[in-house]
């Protein structure tokens, strides 16, 4: 149970990272890897199917 809340706890963090890192990037650059902004929550998810 304590091993199952410390992976929720980093994939947490890995996706509030993935999030900011992307936030990050210009309308270009996410257009350059074929995202746009309304995408960057499925990405950083790990659930986009683009």
């Amino acid at each position: 149970m304590l091993l199952s809340l410390i992976r929720m706890i980093h994939a947490f963090r890995d996706y509030q990272r993935n999030i900011a890192e992307l936030s990050q990037l210009s309308d270009r650059e996410l257009a350059d890897i074929g995202l746009d902004r309304s995408d960057i929550p499925r990405v950083a998810a790990g659930h986009y199917k683009g």
